[in-house]
C-alpha cells in the first residue's frame, strides 16, 4: 500500500537525507508504519495484518495487540502469544494486559503479575481499567472509568487527572492523553484535540475526530477515526488518507531513525 497521492521531491530529499521517523497505527484493518518527518507524511503501509488495538513503542523495539502480542522485526513481526491481550506497553520489558490479567514477557514466555479485567491502557507500573487505575500488583490506584495513562496523567470519563494524588486538571470526558516533558495533549470522547502548554490550554482544531495523539520535538501527531493521519510542525495541520478505518491507538518514536 502507497500513500494516495505523490510525495513530492522536497519530501523525497528530506527522506533521503534520514530525517524521517516511523509512526505506528493500530486499526481495524492491522498495524499501520506510517513514515513521517516534521509535517511530511510519507509512504505507509501494513507491517501486521491482524486487527489491531493497541501499538507501543520503546528503545526502538514496536510491539502491537492483535490476534496475539507480536513484535516488529527487521523483515515482518514475530509472534509472541498473550492470545486475548488487548493493550501494551513497556515497562522493565514488554507488558500486555487482557482475557482478566496482565503479563510480563521475559525469556520467551508469559508471567502473570496480577488478575485486572477491563484494560485499557499501560503505563509506567499502572494499567488503565474500567474500574480506575491498577498498579502491576493488582492493588487499587484511585479514579473509575479510566481510558488511557501516561506519565502522571489519567484521561478517564469525567475528567483529566494529574497523579500521584489524581487532581483533576480539566472536566470533561477523555479518551487519550499523550506527554512529552511539560508539554501535554489530551483527546476528548467527541475527538476534539486539546493542548496544555505554558499553563494554557487550547483547541488544536483537528481537522477530523481525533482517536489518539502523539508528541515528540518535531510537532504533533494524530490519527482520526476514519484513518486519516495528521501533522503539525507548528505551521497547521497536513494530513493523508491512509485507508483504514477503526484507528484506536497511535505511537510515534520519540527518536528518528536514521
Amino acid at each position: 500500500m502507497s500513500a494516495d497521492e505523490d510525495i513530492s521531491l522536497e519530501e523525497k530529499r528530506v527522506y533521503a537525507g534520514g530525517s524521517a521517523r516511523p509512526a505506528f497505527v493500530a486499526t481495524d484493518a492491522g498495524l499501520a508504519r506510517v513514515s513521517v518527518s516534521g509535517d511530511l507524511v510519507g509512504e505507509f503501509g501494513l507491517a501486521v495484518r491482524e486487527s489491531a488495538t493497541d501499538v507501543a513503542t520503546a528503545d526502538g523495539r514496536v510491539v502491537a495487540a492483535t490476534d496475539e502480542v507480536r513484535q516488529l522485526t527487521d523483515d515482518g513481526s514475530q509472534a509472541l502469544g498473550f492470545a486475548g491481550a488487548n493493550v501494551v506497553g513497556f515497562a522493565d520489558g514488554i507488558v500486555a494486559a487482557g482475557d482478566g490479567r496482565l503479563a510480563r514477557y521475559d525469556d520467551e514466555a508469559w508471567t502473570t503479575l496480577a488478575e485486572i479485567e477491563g484494560a485499557t491502557a499501560i503505563g509506567d507500573g499502572i494499567v488503565a481499567t474500567e474500574s480506575g487505575v491498577v498498579g502491576f500488583g493488582g492493588e487499587s490506584r484511585g479514579l473509575d472509568s479510566v481510558r488511557d495513562v501516561t506519565g502522571e496523567y489519567a484521561a478517564t470519563a469525567d475528567g483529566l487527572y494529574r497523579g500521584p494524588d489524581w487532581e483533576q486538571i480539566r472536566e470533561g470526558s477523555f479518551r487519550a492523553v499523550a506527554t512529552y516533558e511539560s508539554r501535554l495533549l489530551a483527546v476528548t470522547d467527541s475527538g476534539s484535540l486539546l493542548d496544555h502548554d505554558d499553563g494554557e490550554w487550547r483547541d488544536l482544531d483537528a481537522p477530523g475526530a481525533v482517536a489518539d495523539a502523539a508528541l515528540t520535538a518535531d510537532g504533533i501527531y494524530a490519527i482520526t477515526t476514519d484513518g486519516t493521519f495528521l501533522a503539525d510542525a507548528g505551521d497547521g495541520w497536513r494530513s493523508r488518507v491512509l485507508g483504514l478505518p477503526g484507528a484506536h491507538r497511535l505511537a510515534v518514536p520519540t527518536a528518528r531513525t536514521e
